[in-house]
């Protein structure tokens, strides 16, 4: 029987504004609405980052995550959250990490962890060695799991770097992202050379760039991985970018191509087991190990 999927769904990024497309969830009610009705068709875990309410701009304030999450948690308790914890915009760790410090049924399960600094089409993530290690030193003592996130093979290497210093405990999960015009791009090669790198004990999914994302949720689906998918990383429906995508079609869709391949998605309560994450009600994060 083939591994369950995991769907990672990334409603919101960084990037797409109302103006490119009127689909993105911005506010904290449209985000809340959007998971809501995606988890309704059946997700793992979302991938959140919060926006200004005024702007729309990126921010790294825990009291819109702490909204964010507080709504989501009220319609489904279980579904394994994690905060962007981006280095496009802020520098200083006390911003990029303020998200992880929501306590209480305001957790969050995970964080991201991009694991190298890189460039994207018109802006830079910047991920200096330390920032990285402190990041992954805040989550491990807050029993936050690093959603890691590997843009290329150095990037997973540098996984297994933080591993032996004790700063990563597995099991791992991993982000693949493929098709960013720095990094490694979206191909069967490039894919399969990460995946075959990946440390042991690793969960992985696979994500596309734009045009993108089709191609390499298709192949995650079919090589027995899980897929990381939503107007985060492509705010088009079709390659001919002639319709505009919603979260509700890109998942729809994903359940088309999982339907195809006869895998079954894998319900939050399965990815919190594999993951070592608490599932009580109230309580999140991982499950602390007891002192021998």
């Amino acid at each position: 029987m083939a591994e369950k999927l995991v769907i990672n769904f990334t409603p919101t990024g960084m990037i797409p504004t109302k103006k490119l497309t009127p689909h993105v969830p911005i506010d904290v009610s449209e985000i809340i609405e959007d998971v809501h009705r995606v988890s309704e068709i059946g997700i793992t875990m979302a991938h959140l980052h919060a926006r200004e309410a005024d702007s729309g701009d990126p921010t790294y304030k825990k009291e819109l995550y702490g909204q964010i999450i507080e709504g989501i948690r009220k319609h489904v308790p279980d579904l394994v959250i994690c905060v962007s914890l981006s280095g496009r915009n802020y520098s200083e760790f006390e911003k990029r990490a303020e998200p992880l410090f929501l306590e209480g049924a305001l957790k969050p399960d995970m964080g991201s962890l991009t694991l190298s600094s890189l460039n994207f089409n018109a802006t830079a993530s910047s991920n200096s060695p330390q920032m990285i290690q402190d990041l992954a030193k805040e989550m491990l003592d807050r029993g936050i799991v690093p959603e890691l996130e590997a843009f290329d093979i150095g990037m997973i290497n540098y996984a297994k770097y933080l591993e032996k210093k004790g700063l990563l405990e597995p099991p791992y999960y991993f982000n693949l992202i493929l098709g960013n015009i720095a990094c490694a791009q979206a191909n069967l090669l490039n894919a399969g050379i990460m995946i075959n790198d990946l440390p042991d004990q690793s969960i992985w999914s696979l994500a596309g760039i734009g045009n993108a994302q089709l191609k390499m949720n298709s192949i995650g689906i079919a090589m027995g991985g899980g897929v990381r998918v939503g107007i985060e990383d492509n705010i088009w429906y079709d390659a001919n970018r002639t319709k505009l995508a919603s979260n509700e079609a890109l998942i729809k869709r994903i359940h088309t191509i999982a339907e195809a391949n006869e895998r079954t998605v894998m319900s939050p309560l399965e990815f919190r087991e594999k993951m070592n994450l608490q599932t009580e009600n109230g309580r999140y994060g991982r499950i602390k190990k007891q002192a021998s």
